[in-house]
């Protein structure tokens, strides 16, 4: 497409002070017109390399949106204001939100994805840091936004993907949460309520790893994901990663020790009989990696958590994830940000690009 991947454009912020969802998603959908449609042409491309219908898309977009409007009628009223404000048909931003279900339906798993590394065994705030693997092409689609949520939530700070509601964020009620995408052998039978929407409902109002969990558990899914929600009551730090799937739901605890660590398989008992990963996928590498190296994240140094993700395919991890050259469009994966969350400070630290590249501390942006 013309692009050169290793050109990181600076991340799109966007910041608002109203809570009126329809308010909010007009004034985005004018701002980050250029990038939702970007986003929109990058997913058509992306299905239609992996063999998607694209005579389904539309009624794949449609069912989106209407689980949305049923589960979370306020992200259905912000999403319909994107499309508005943005002048695109509301079915395309179903679509975006949905992409994760979408491609369940036809199986499409591959080994560039997330690595989440969390310690909550000391005093203060948990300390927490992951990489989102993604194709190169949507390096231009990454942003940042800031708002209020009509909730005890107070202000809610996300990194997302151009059109999409929510990923990777925090709140101002001490509850972060980093996001992971898993498969399992139960996903893609339908579209079910996207997980990225699951994602943004926690951070709008939960206030407790206790709702955090009971609003996972209340949506009905068509695909899996990890959430590794992280709280902070302004002493001490708490973690748990909500294994959610069509199949069930699993809650994993911190080891005794203080960490919490996920990569892209199943680390429930159950739900692993039903895992997609294959057994040579980079996953149990990855995740054998920050195991090893979990020490490195109970440093008081930021730079020490960066530090555990420097991994490379060489190194037999490909925690940092760069594409191998002649691989096709849908096969070729970048680690496209490194993210902290700081609960004490109630900001995001981020990176734009993998922790390789992520040395000193003037290379991460705080939002």
């Amino acid at each position: 497409m013309g692009r050169d991947p290793e050109q990181h454009p600076v991340i799109a912020r966007h910041l608002t002070d109203t809570v009126d969802p329809a308010v909010r998603g007009h004034a985005l959908g004018v701002a980050d017109r250029a990038r939702i449609r970007t986003s929109i042409g990058e997913y058509r491309r992306l299905f239609e390399a992996v063999q998607v219908d694209p005579a389904l898309l539309p009624s794949y977009g449609d069912q989106a949106a209407d689980e949305i409007r049923r589960w979370a009628p306020a992200l259905h009223e912000e999403l319909a204001a994107v499309a508005r404000g943005a002048d695109v048909p509301l079915w395309q931003l179903g679509m975006l939100n949905a992409r994760t279900e979408i491609l369940a339906t036809v199986g499409a798993t591959a080994d560039g994805e997330c690595t989440t590394a969390v310690y909550v065994g000391g005093a203060g705030g948990p300390h927490t840091i992951q990489t989102w693997d993604w194709h190169e092409e949507f390096t231009g689609t990454k942003s940042l936004a800031r708002f209020p949520a009509s909730s005890r939530a107070g202000e809610v700070a996300t990194f997302t993907e151009a059109g999409i509601l929510g990923k990777i964020g925090l709140n101002s009620a001490g509850l972060g949460l980093h996001f992971n995408i898993l498969s399992h052998t139960a996903d893609g039978t339908r579209i079910g309520v996207p997980v990225h929407a699951v994602a943004r409902r926690i951070l709008d109002q939960a206030t407790t790893i206790a709702e955090a969990v009971d609003i996972a558990r209340s949506a009905d899914v068509s695909a899996s994901t990890a959430l590794t929600v992280v709280t902070h009551d302004g002493r001490h730090g708490d973690a748990v990663c909500v294994e959610l799937s069509p199949a069930g739901t699993a809650v994993l605890s911190p080891d005794t020790d203080g960490y919490l660590l996920h990569t892209n398989h199943f680390l429930d008992a159950r739900l692993s009989t039903g895992e997609l990963a294959a057994s040579t996928a980079g996953t149990y590498a990855r995740l054998e990696h920050i195991t090893t190296g979990r020490k490195l994240i109970a440093s008081p140094d930021p730079a020490h958590w960066t530090e555990l993700l420097r991994a490379h395919e060489s190194d037999g991890a490909p925690v940092c994830c760069h594409p191998q050259p002649g691989l096709p469009f849908h096969q070729r994966w970048r680690t496209l940000l490194t993210v902290r969350l700081d609960l004490t400070e109630g900001r995001l630290d981020c990176h734009d690009g993998g922790p390789c590249t992520a040395g000193e501390e003037t290379a991460w942006e705080h939002f």
